[in-house]
């Protein structure tokens, strides 16, 4: 009993520790974070290969039968599974998961539902693993970031710790998937986040940190992609690189049109929703059978192309179809990510770039593989506006930096003429959709910029402490008030009465009960030149209405502020904030 009772105090004393200590809780559950990140990320490969082999190898046995053509119905298979666990259990699983994880950092405090990574887990690898033309990237930054929310709903943190870890387990997530660690920082930072630098920048290095170690310790270290030996022929040849970005920012507004179109498409209420990824599954599965390739995340269709294996007609097919398959696959409500193929697409343009131009200039131009790379990089910075997180991804992901400056050429390119061409990126796209528009300040931010004088309502009708029950009710009938202020003969604040109050005393018949008797005595109150973030952090859902005093004198009553009066204001100060712009 002795030992039991010492290791519960010393297991309490940690909890709080971490739970109270912001540099010493922040750096313990970043490390935790950073572990369950890697072992997200290596659960998750883990499975999809055994759906993969599941599907393809035990599918091409069980329907030998239909010779070449079963390839059509393995994606079905795959979308009738992952559409029904998706639609009765996770709905948020749906689609690459990222937008999800932006909206739970900017509008819910960085709350993710824990069934949310298992869903998610299971339906990318059952689309994934089944051919669908998807991404693993994207469910790992679910899974991981669900998982960071979780720990820091485990230890009730405040809103801003729980968004941290949500971006540590985004950042550790991609580091895992790809052994990139700074790639991953980066990403959590200027997707997840929206900003670069932020004041727990520390937490996200150490668990993109943690996270691809555990990584590494499972698969080694070696490069995702082997490049071809690489060296500018010529000065000239940045001019190539310029192209290859501007193409690159078509074909990913090209891509992000085509997505918003299919996810429209499938979202008619005619079709069950558990069954639209088996339809999508069924246009995979008939693409698929132009090339292997095109199923799943693609990444053997990159290496040939950066190896130089494929013809000029053969890159331009596959990035045709490579887009048509994603939009299919993601926008009937398959799950998983568009980062690889981004990667794929940026890969066959980069190869036709590099051909064409090497066949009309071969003297000052090098071979096609390294504009394949270059490729990969400017196109997946053209859809997500994350150009940092771009460049670092491919020279990590390749283990090479000699191809640094022309890939950074094609990205800024890119990315400008994107940003110019089209508002949305592949991740905000889908929110807005919705209605939601997370580049504008963040909800608690703008609260901060309203004060209740501002938002008030002046000149209330109040009551006074000696009115009939009976005459509270015609004012309540007259006015459509729900609640008035306690208001003496010398204008002081004594409490507060409500339409509930009424209802609550009902009950006692045969007594001349006045206001007084019922209201609520010493109510809430808040300052005129308080902010409504203080207003909302300080009071629950019960307040419907609370008076304003004067911060001189706490009794005299200068306003009240309603729920629908702080609606209007935010609602008015929304209309005239600026939307959210990052400097590239």
């Amino acid at each position: 009993m002795v030992v039991k009772t010492l290791l519960r105090a010393k297991l309490g004393s940690a909890l709080f520790w971490l739970r109270s200590s912001d540099v010493i809780g922040g750096l313990g559950l970043s490390v935790v974070v950073g572990v369950a990140s890697g072992f997200s990320a290596i659960a998750l490969r883990w499975l999809i290969e055994n759906c993969q082999a599941a599907f393809f190898d035990g599918g091409a046995s069980f329907l030998s039968f239909l010779g070449q053509y079963y390839v059509i119905i393995i994606p079905v298979v795959g979308g009738l599974l992952a559409g029904p666990l998706i639609y009765y259990f996770a709905r948020e699983a749906k689609g690459h998961g990222v937008p999800e994880v932006m909206e739970a950092v900017a509008l819910k405090g960085g709350r993710i539902r824990p069934q949310v990574a298992f869903v998610k887990a299971i339906a990318s690898a059952l689309t994934i693993g089944s051919g669908g033309s998807a991404g693993s990237e994207g469910p790992v930054i679910q899974i991981a970031s669900a998982a960071g929310s979780n720990v820091g709903k485990w230890f009730r943190l405040p809103d801003e710790r729980v968004k941290t870890l949500v971006a540590c387990g985004a950042a550790g997530g991609v580091s895992a998937i790809f052994n990139a660690p700074i790639a991953g920082i980066f990403f959590a930072l200027e997707v997840i986040l929206g900003r670069v630098v932020g004041r727990r920048f520390a937490y996200v290095v150490i668990s993109s940190v943690v996270a691809d170690f555990i990584a590494r310790a499972f698969w080694g270290d070696t490069p995702v992609f082997i490049i071809p030996e690489f060296k500018i022929a010529s000065n000239w040849e940045i001019i190539f690189f310029i192209v290859l970005g501007i193409l690159a920012a078509l074909v990913a507004v090209a891509f992000i049109q085509l997505m918003q179109r299919s996810e429209g498409f499938f979202d008619s209420p005619k079709i069950p929703a558990y069954f639209k990824p088996a339809l999508g599954g069924l246009a995979v599965g008939l693409i698929g059978l132009y090339s292997p390739d095109l199923f799943g995340v693609g990444y053997t269709g990159i290496g040939k192309a950066m190896a130089g294996e494929f013809v000029l007609v053969t890159l331009v097919a596959l990035l045709v179809l490579k887009v048509i398959a994603t939009s299919f696959t993601l926008g009937s409500g398959g799950s998983g990510g568009v980062f690889a193929p981004s990667l794929f697409m940026g890969a066959m343009l980069g190869g036709i770039v590099g051909i064409a131009s090497h066949n009309l200039f071969p003297a000052i131009t090098g071979p096609a593989g390294a504009y394949s790379v270059a490729g990969m990089a400017a196109v997946f910075a053209a859809a997500t506006r994350a150009p940092f997180s771009a460049i670092l991804i491919i020279v990590e992901m390749t283990g090479d930096y000699a191809i640094i400056l022309p890939l950074m050429t094609s990205v800024v390119v890119s990315t400008i003429l994107a940003r110019a061409l089209k508002r949305e990126t592949i991740y905000t796209e889908k929110l807005v959709r919705r209605g939601i528009d997370i580049r504008r300040e963040d909800i608690g931010d703008l609260m901060r910029t309203i004060t209740v004088r501002e938002t008030m309502t002046k000149n209330f009708p109040t009551v006074s402490p000696d009115t009939s029950i009976e005459e509270l009710l015609k004012r309540f009938r007259n006015t459509t008030h729900h609640g008035f202020p306690v208001v003496d003969l010398y204008g002081n604040l004594v409490g507060i009465v409500t339409l509930e109050d009424v209802e609550r005393f009902q009950e006692i018949q045969g007594q001349n009960l006045t206001v007084m008797d019922i209201a609520t005595k010493s109510p809430f109150v808040v300052y005129p030149d308080q902010s409504l973030h203080e207003l909302l952090n300080a009071v629950g859902e019960d307040y419907g209405r609370i008076p304003v005093v004067s911060r001189e004198d706490r009794n005299r009553l200068v306003g009240v502020i309603r729920r629908y009066d702080i609606i209007k204001a935010y609602r008015a100060k929304l209309k005239e904030a600026p939307p959210k712009t990052r400097d590239y």
